[in-house]
């Protein structure tokens, strides 16, 4: 048997780029929402909560990234040059967050500027996130194999719309991951700010979702065509299952299943792009077989992955194990 190492490599880069989407996510939250809490200390408690982590779980960024480059080296060349300015934004706002981190402890007179910082970062990298996907999925030009548009194709009303809607889902994820993680004052304030994030997140999903099919007819095939609609029709369900999950976790003030259900959302979301732009890495028109290196370059990276990613789950699991429970206002775990 042959094995379609274009296929498992898609499949290795998907997983790294969701890994870092619901990981990052939760902490890029967590920096939006840094305006929205009261007090050094509440804001303290938010930051530690994520502090122990947050670095980790951007090595699934550099194992996507990377990964893209050395496998799938054509949709590599093709995209960087038409996303040159949101992916240098969101370097320059990751950054600049995780010089905040180290420095906001360092000064007490100076230390709302690096609140600020924090929060800006974290807005920044998830905005430019945002119009990443928005611009990936509305296609890029390619003559022969080549970026042929222009410098600001990226910037469009579909791009903003999903920039926001990254930021609202970001921002979901880190106020359920601090009902998850803290208490009394941040964890009050958390639950209501999730009451208000989850439903202007549903109703981004529900834009996204509507408009997403109208961008090219393979996509509108792909939802709306019959037989096809019978096989896809599990994605909005189970999404509906899971907004409804979200809604009456947050309404009985559950710790666990608010996050636990924003996760869902987003997998299921990112499964539904998915069904969207597969077999195409750079839609409309380069698969993942036209962009991928040569079966030998493959291969041999391919040894190598197998032994890095597991320990990259391993190391990721037991941080998160050692960390686990409740942050206090001192920093602590319990």
């Amino acid at each position: 048997m042959v094995l379609d190492l274009a296929f498992i490599w898609a499949l290795l880069i998907a997983f790294a780029v969701l890994a870092y989407v619901v990981l990052d996510g939760f902490d890029l939250g967590v920096g939006i929402l840094f305006p929205f809490i009261k007090g050094t200390r509440n804001r303290d408690t938010a930051m530690n909560s994520v502090a122990p982590v947050w670095d980790g779980n951007e090595t699934w960024l550099v194992l996507g990234g990377g990964g893209l480059f050395a496998v799938f080296p054509l949709a590599y060349a093709i995209i960087m040059p038409a996303l040159y300015a949101p992916i240098t934004a969101m370097l320059l706002g990751l950054v600049l967050r995780g010089v905040a981190f180290e420095f906001r402890w360092k000064t007490e007179r100076g230390k709302f500027l690096w609140d600020w910082a924090f929060a800006g970062g974290s807005l920044i990298a998830a905005l430019s996130q945002g119009i990443m996907l928005g611009a990936l999925i509305q296609g890029i030009k390619v003559d022969g194999r080549s970026y042929a548009g222009g410098w600001f194709d990226w910037l469009t009303p579909f791009s903003l719309m999903t920039a926001v809607a990254i930021v609202i889902g970001y921002s979901l994820l880190g106020a359920t991951w601090l009902i998850l993680k803290t208490e009394d004052d941040v964890q009050r304030r958390a639950y209501e700010l999730a009451s208000a994030l989850t439903l202007a997140l549903l109703a981004a999903i529900g834009m996204v979702s509507l408009w997403t099919p109208f961008l090219n007819p393979t996509f509108l095939a792909r939802w709306f065509s019959w037989p096809a609609i019978l096989y896809v029709a599990p994605v909005p369900l189970l999404t509906l299952a899971a907004a409804g999950r979200l809604v009456l976790a947050i309404h009985d003030r559950r710790q666990a299943e608010p996050f636990l259900a924003t996760l869902a959302l987003f997998v299921l979301c990112y499964i539904g792009l998915g069904i969207s732009l597969y077999p195409n890495i750079v839609p409309p028109s380069i698969s993942i077989w036209d962009a991928a290196a040569p079966d030998k370059s493959l291969a041999f990276l391919l040894v190598g992955t197998v032994v890095l990613v597991p320990i990259i789950l391993a190391y990721t699991a037991y941080s998160y194990w050692v960390f686990r429970g409740k942050v206090d206002t001192d920093g602590g775990y319990h």
